[in-house]
């Protein structure tokens, strides 16, 4: 009987969801998720503010150079809540894997263990998210990253908060608006031949 229970309570804790819902972290780098940008003129370079070209929905800026970060960018809205901070991108000065594991140390401490491990296999590119809700139904993901090697993504060490929840009515907003940029024109077909002469090189 004793040992039913156990394995009940054990798939119990397995069916759980993936969402931490005692934590939910807005706060990152002296920025806060949903304020507004113009409330950070000493931590945003203004004149690099841009819309986002593949999310039309956003813009970018660059964050300013300071004490314990060597770069980052801030993402905001710019739809259904326009210039509202979305997601919060950072990259330490100390691109060190030994400092990578404090700061995994730190975050587990904080905020309990990974959702789950969004790395490769070799661990050319460690990277760790959790994710977050809260009782307004409003989420969050949390990235952290180790990368060596993978040129896509930010050398050394690096951190994302991003604010899913908003981030999707930014873009049901857009696409509500602006219905006609959504539409995919059809491609003319190519001919076999045509298109091989496309994909050689001559």
């Amino acid at each position: 009987m004793k040992i039913k229970m156990l394995f009940f309570c054990f798939s119990i804790f397995l069916l759980l969801p993936n969402y931490a819902q005692a934590k939910f972290p807005t706060h990152l780098g002296g920025f806060e998720l949903g304020d507004n940008i113009s409330n950070y003129p000493d931590l945003i370079d203004m004149r690099t503010c841009r819309d986002n070209a593949f999310n039309p929905y956003l813009g970018e800026g660059k964050t300013i150079q300071r004490a314990g970060f060597k770069s980052g960018s801030i993402t905001y809205g710019l739809c259904d809540a326009p210039s509202k901070i979305l997601r919060i991108k950072l990259k330490f000065s100390d691109s060190s894997k030994s400092f990578f594991k404090k700061l995994l140390r730190r975050y587990e401490k904080e905020l309990g263990s990974p959702s789950e491990y969004r790395g490769d296999s070799f661990q050319t590119m460690i990277a760790w998210k959790w994710s977050f809700v809260n009782d307004k139904k409003e989420r969050t993901s949390l990235i952290l990253q180790h990368n060596t090697m993978v040129e896509d993504e930010k050398l050394g060490n690096a951190v994302k908060l991003t604010l899913t929840s908003q981030v999707e009515k930014e873009r049901a907003c857009f696409m509500t608006k602006f219905p006609s940029k959504n539409s995919i024109e059809p491609l003319p077909k190519l001919k076999r031949k045509a298109l091989w002469d496309l994909y050689i090189p001559h």
